[in-house]
């Protein structure tokens, strides 16, 4: 990585140059670090009426196919077939075990090998080569996260904890109907970007501004990602908080934590809308949505109520500037010390080495 690109000090700094968002080899090497990361799996919700969850999106983000089983406990397994590299799953389903659907093979849901037809004259078999590989699984509150190879998923759990610990996330809904997702002609990063600034909102988002205090209107770092707090103009919705919560006495509409590199938790007094950035190449991404319910009577209302409308002004923005990231007249810019402090530290962790 090119490690001092982007200076400590926001009021020097110069953004990331252009070529992050038009270069092909750049676009694989940052997207190369996404195996060393946590991403959101699912909430435990998703896996109570189904116990097997394929996520077909790990297929794109990590290069691997994976499923959610749940028996004695929940596990994150390959979802490729030991014997010929089928896809075991494709669509959340009950059952108890995996069986894939090309010639048999079966695995117990702790993706142990179980049988295989016409195999009893195969010398060495089965080894533990022919079980499923697992894959690290943790939990904050009811929200999955796996990894590859990652570590320290307890710092990341430990920030949302210090601001969130009094919500009961845990008990949370899944509400298949706000699942919805989108494909953009723009690089992740300035999906990313965009995301981590308030800064646009009342220039982009004319209903959101009427929501939110823009005066008020916080970004926090920490080590692994974002905090973004949104406070609510008199008389909007927001949150009760208890006198445990950090932000006990503000009239606290939003919580946008974004976790490095591609995980989006928008906590909101209905619940939760999580946004899942899957790049797709150097200049198209996918953007997934899952929803999760806490109090129904709040849908609709305040900060979370027109996400659809909120996502459209969003992606219209970064398709132009990612048409502006192949003009010729622009190299790079500056920050915003007050507004985008978020994007700074986003690129930073994008630049330094060994991260």
């Amino acid at each position: 990585m090119h490690e001092g690109l982007v200076d400590a000090d926001i009021t020097r700094a110069y953004a990331l140059p252009s070529e992050y968002y038009t270069d092909a080899a750049l676009f694989s090497q940052l997207y190369s670090r996404f195996e060393g990361c946590w991403h959101f799996a699912a909430h435990a919700d998703e896996l109570e009426e189904n116990n097997i969850l394929p996520l077909t999106r790990m297929e794109q983000l990590l290069g691997q196919s994976m499923l959610l089983s749940r028996s004695e406990k929940l596990m994150c397994l390959s979802n490729v077939c030991t014997h010929r590299g089928m896809l075991i799953a494709e669509e959340a389903t009950s059952a108890s075990q995996l069986q894939c659907p090309y010639h048999g093979r079966t695995f117990g849901l702790d993706g142990s090998f179980r049988s295989m037809p016409e195999f009893d004259a195969v010398k060495d078999f089965p080894s533990v080569a022919d079980d499923l590989r697992n894959f690290s699984l943790e939990s904050w509150k009811g929200l999955l996260f796996t990894s590859l190879e990652a570590g320290g998923f307890s710092e990341l759990a430990d920030e949302l904890e210090a601001r969130l610990h009094w919500m009961p996330v845990e008990s949370f809904r899944h509400d298949p109907s706000r699942s919805r997702e989108y494909d953009i002609n723009a690089n992740w990063a300035l999906y990313v970007e965009n995301y981590l600034e308030g800064f646009h909102i009342p220039y982009v988002h004319a209903d959101l501004h009427r929501t939110l205090d823009h005066d008020g209107y916080d970004t926090e770092v920490f080590g692994g990602g974002v905090l973004q707090i949104g406070v609510a103009r008199e008389g909007e919705p927001c949150f009760i908080l208890p006198e445990s919560s950090p932000d006990h006495g503000r009239r606290i509409a939003a919580y946008y934590c974004w976790l490095f590199p591609s995980t989006m938790l928008n906590f909101y007094p209905w619940g939760l809308s999580v946004n899942i950035v899957v790049p797709l190449d150097v200049s198209r991404t996918r953007i997934i949505y899952r929803g999760y319910v806490w109090d129904e009577s709040k849908l609709g209302k305040g900060a979370g109520a027109h996400l659809d409308k909120v996502e459209a002004e969003d992606q219209a923005i970064v398709e132009a500037v990612q048409r502006g990231m192949r003009s010729r007249c622009y190299e790079r810019g500056r920050y915003s010390p007050t507004q985008e402090r978020g994007v700074h530290h986003f690129h930073r962790m994008l630049t330094e080495a060994g991260r």
